[in-house]
């Protein structure tokens, strides 16, 4: 009997880099015309590489039609093209970085609570040992910075410990945790009484963390127990600078995380209400590949441990 792992070695083996790259740039494009362009092919001679690849593959990978649909053995093969290109053009990087001298690049991506407080006094302790390493900080939604991961665009995700950081390829500690705050002008109305409760900052316009967040779902969570399920953001946003910039020249009220709140309250500008029951959104946690991480990674975790234990509120 033929072993069934040696048949996937098998067709593994045939495939080259440019079927990868080609493939992506068939998934991208969306229909063979497009494609074809991209590639500087004909339609047909596209059409034949296609039939080509999934010959070598032994199923089908798109459904053919005015746009071309992902199969689920399609979405895998895109998936393994992601992460090998992902992984040559680090490795890429890495050997340019080692051949002119310099240390390569650690790449981190972050939520906006991990870059407000925990994740710029890491870093800044880290390069002290590190000083020739350039570390890169990306800034996004939690499921975008997962899937820059995945593809080993990212060494590295600060964000949120829940269900989405318990993937089978991953792995992940707890390093803090941080509450849900209100933020208002320093001249808003609730601002005079010495404690609120959710209630009354129901009362005004709300300006939400974007949908799919960890802290927009502890929101639900609150209105649904305030009976203010019928109420709807005013303005939806996961930009800081904007939170702020509407914050203090209007009576609207921002939600987001007690540290950005503690962040933005240094200006004077905005402050958080003083809310009578805190509410934890869960923690805050780096998450990265499964497997051994690298002499460097290794060192960063441990410095994100060290500088956690010190500067956060709440230590998990």
């Amino acid at each position: 009997m033929t072993d069934r792992s040696d048949d996937n070695a098998l067709w593994m083996r045939r495939l080259r880099m440019r079927h990868l790259e080609s493939f992506l740039v068939l998934v991208s494009a969306g229909n063979l015309t497009l494609a074809a362009a991209r590639l500087h092919m004909t339609q047909s001679a596209v059409s034949h590489w296609l039939g080509e690849m999934e010959d070598i593959v032994g199923t089908r990978l798109l459904v053919r039609g005015k746009q071309l649909q992902l199969t689920p053995a399609g979405e895998a093969v895109r998936k393994l093209a992601s992460r090998i290109l992902g992984e040559v053009s680090r490795t890429s990087e890495e050997l340019s970085s080692i051949a002119s001298g310099e240390l390569a690049r650690l790449k981190i991506g972050t939520i906006t609570a991990g870059l407000v407080n925990l994740l710029p006094r890491a870093v800044l302790r880290f390069r002290s040992s590190y000083p020739q390493l350039c570390v890169q900080i990306s800034e996004g939604n939690f499921d975008d910075l997962l899937e820059r991961l995945e593809v080993r665009e990212l060494d590295l995700v600060i964000g949120a410990v829940d269900s989405r950081a318990f993937g089978d390829q991953l792995e992940r500690i707890a390093l803090c945790s941080d509450n849900l705050a209100a933020i208002a002008s320093s001249t808003h109305p609730l601002r005079r009484c010495d404690a609120i409760e959710w209630s009354d900052v129901l009362e005004y316009p709300l300006i939400m963390p974007p949908r799919g967040t960890l802290m927009r779902q502890r929101l639900d969570a609150v209105l649904l127990e305030h009976d203010g399920a019928h109420i709807r953001a005013a303005i939806e946003t996961g930009s800081v600078t904007a939170l702020e910039a509407i914050v203090r020249i209007s009576t609207h009220i921002g939600i987001c995380s007690a540290t950005i709140a503690t962040q933005l309250a240094s200006s004077g500008k905005t402050k958080p209400l003083p809310l009578s029951s805190p509410l934890s959104f869960g923690p805050i946690g780096a998450i990265w590949r499964r497997g051994v991480p690298g002499r460097t990674l290794s060192s960063f975790i441990s410095v994100l441990r060290e500088t956690a234990s010190e500067d956060c509120s709440t230590v998990l």
